[in-house]
């Protein structure tokens, strides 16, 4: 399954903060390298805010169809079962709780929606992964 997430990708990103009452988005592209090195950069739309966005992240392959995910710096973030073709996973966060359920939704393509919920956060991201076959 990791072979099907190398490559370039086209992301669009609906942000809902329930708590702040904004709405927002974010539009760019994602790159897996060989190693599953993550790279997302493109244009943040929240409120009255526009600029440029940027993350990085790390997969590792488990095999079994399992990929382990960190933050750049090695910290860990969740793990990714891709083995139905859809997965669940669930981050804490100091008193926050991170969820995502993610689904393949085709040969070159893929959807995750996050939702944070705690003292501190209450919002959904929903994002929308198209490969990129342009270059």
């Amino acid at each position: 399954m990791a072979a099907f997430l190398r490559g370039r990708w086209r992301v669009r990103r609906r942000i809902v903060d329930h708590r702040a009452g904004v709405e927002g988005s974010f539009t760019g592209t994602a790159e897996f390298s060989d190693d599953l090195s993550y790279f997302e950069q493109g244009e943040l739309r929240y409120g009255d805010h526009v600029g440029p966005a940027t993350r990085s992240l790390r997969y590792v392959d488990r095999g079994d169809h399992l990929l382990e995910v960190t933050f750049a710096d090695g910290r860990d973030f969740y793990l990714l079962d891709l083995s139905d073709g859809g997965w669940s996973a669930e981050h804490p966060c100091r008193a926050d709780t991170y969820v995502v359920d993610g689904r393949i939704t085709g040969p070159d393509s893929y959807t995750e929606h996050w939702h944070a919920t705690g003292p501190a956060k209450d919002y959904e991201l929903i994002t929308t992964y198209e490969r990129d076959s342009s270059g």
